[in-house]
């Protein structure tokens, strides 16, 4: 572990919400990192299963925020000491080389980037959707949460952060941190959980997210895309 006086190179910071069933098992596969360096924070969003409790002790920090993954990944960065901030999903894994994998491509000259990423389901058109995600990012230069985005420090305060937006804040980020450059698109695979897709079907999610995608890039409002893709505000 680092002492006060050391900062870290890489922060992973995972924003959770009610992941009590598979926080503990996430969380066990980070271990490896924070031995070679790495810090882990954990914001969590108000969780009512006990995913709190369950992931303090295997976690550099526990932080509580307001509901939004956009909200929890800014209180994250803000409390966070490493040089480069790695942003995770609660059930997405990173490949075991990760931080030297990230190492590299910042000695390399990048302000920013994220992995292809492979999607662990049963349905075989999940590999398909994959493979898009992958081919679409390299096109566009822009990440989604699920391929574990990369940025420095820097640059991250440099473009203000997360957009607090309930949907899209990814791709509203990967438009800011364009200003430093495309990102670094490492090919080897984080793996994500097909869970949204097989609970909702694969083609009506599929269908669902180019709708909301392209919605979003004609100038409609997010919070009414989060509330179409199932997002529920807080209660009050």
């Amino acid at each position: 572990m680092n002492t006060d006086t050391d900062r870290p190179f890489l922060s992973l910071i995972l924003p959770v919400l009610d992941e009590a069933a598979t926080i503990r098992a996430q969380l066990a596969t980070l271990q490896e990192f924070r031995l070679r360096g790495a810090e882990v924070l954990v914001v969590d969003g108000g969780s009512s299963d006990g995913t709190a409790m369950l992931a303090g002790p295997l976690a550099d920090r526990l932080l509580s925020s307001p509901r939004g993954r956009a909200l929890q990944m800014n209180v994250g960065a803000k409390e966070s000491r490493g040089e480069v901030l790695l942003f995770l999903h609660a059930d997405t894994r990173l490949p075991a080389a990760a931080d030297a994998l990230i190492r590299g491509a910042i000695l390399a000259g990048a302000a920013w980037g994220r992995f292809d990423v492979c999607i662990d389901g049963r349905s075989p058109l999940l590999r398909v959707v994959a493979r898009m995600m992958n081919w679409r990012s390299r096109l566009t230069g822009i990440a989604t949460g699920d391929q574990a985005i990369f940025v420095r420090r820097d640059a991250f305060r440099g473009v203000g952060g997360y957009p607090e937006l309930p949907l899209m804040e990814d791709i509203a980020l990967s438009k800011r941190l364009q200003r430093y450059g495309r990102p670094a698109c490492l090919g080897e695979r984080v793996i994500t959980s097909g869970r949204r897709w097989e609970k909702h079907g694969v083609w009506r999610t599929i269908l669902l997210m180019w709708r909301l995608r392209a919605s979003y890039f004609l100038g409609a409002d997010p919070q009414r895309l989060a509330l179409r893709y199932g997002y529920r505000p807080p209660r009050r």
